[in-house]
């Protein structure tokens, strides 16, 4: 049940066709994990705390330092050094005391993956590196919960919603991983991203519009222009292929 202050606090969103207080409470029950509390997941998760998903799990095994102060805003000066994951549970029940914050500061990895991911209603993809993408990407599959892909460079960005068996994986959109480096960015951009991210995280767990499905979104900010491409699923992904082979094969008569 939501509390008085809840109600009063929500009511903007919840005058919204189709919210209610029914809608808000599925949202204060709902689990959503994080992966990255950088740059993407500054903005996904404060816009996904102050909607009052009642719990999030963020998980980051870095620690801020100050050429990260462009961008990730859920930390600041005095947090350099200490980890991210803490850092973002600190900021984000300040924002909202209502909601259950979980900090976990392990590094993504094959063996940890699914343990981290836990009972997570929906997957917020906010990394840096394809390796650690494909591991969120091939947990999901085995878990039949769907993942918020997001990505940035400069003053570009991308966003997909990833559903095996429904869309493609992100395998399927990305066989080989881009090379890990250093890359430029200015802070506007994972803003746009991370927002983005966290309203396909909202739509999905409210049942509120539609998901960005067999997409990819592309958006050019130097032009200010949004972009769609068709993603479509590779028969022979190593990772979801094997899920499309094993459905049954559904028989209908003349």
């Amino acid at each position: 049940m939501l509390l008085a202050d809840e109600i009063k606090r929500y009511n903007r969103q919840m005058i919204m066709d189709g919210w209610g207080e029914e809608t808000q409470e599925r949202l204060k029950g709902s689990t959503v994990f994080i992966a990255g509390a950088g740059g993407l997941g500054s903005p996904a998760s404060i816009y996904l705390a102050v909607a009052g998903v009642g719990n999030i799990k963020i998980c980051d095994s870095d620690s801020p330092d100050l050429t990260n102060l462009n961008r990730q805003i859920l930390h600041n000066y005095n947090r350099i050094g200490i980890n991210k994951a803490v850092s973002a549970k600190q900021t984000l029940e300040e924002l909202n005391p209502h909601i259950n914050v979980t900090a976990l500061t392990d590094k993504i990895v094959s063996e940890n993956v699914d343990g981290l991911v836990g009972d997570a209603d929906i997957v917020v993809d906010c990394m840096d590196n394809f390796q650690t993408r494909y591991l969120l990407n091939e947990s999901i599959i085995r878990k039949g919960v769907p993942f918020v892909y997001g990505s940035i460079w400069e003053m570009e960005g991308r966003l997909s919603f990833i559903n095996p068996p429904e869309t493609p994986c992100l395998k399927c959109m990305f066989p080989e991983p881009l090379p890990p480096e250093t890359f430029p960015v200015v802070g506007a951009t994972p803003g746009v991203i991370g927002s983005l991210q966290a309203m396909e995280a909202l739509k999905y767990l409210t049942g509120i519009g539609n998901n960005l499905k067999g997409k990819l979104l592309v958006w050019e900010g130097r032009s200010t222009e949004f972009k769609k491409y068709t993603a479509y699923k590779d028969p022979k992904c190593p990772i979801c292929g094997k899920l499309q082979r094993s459905l049954p094969v559904e028989v209908t008569s003349a």
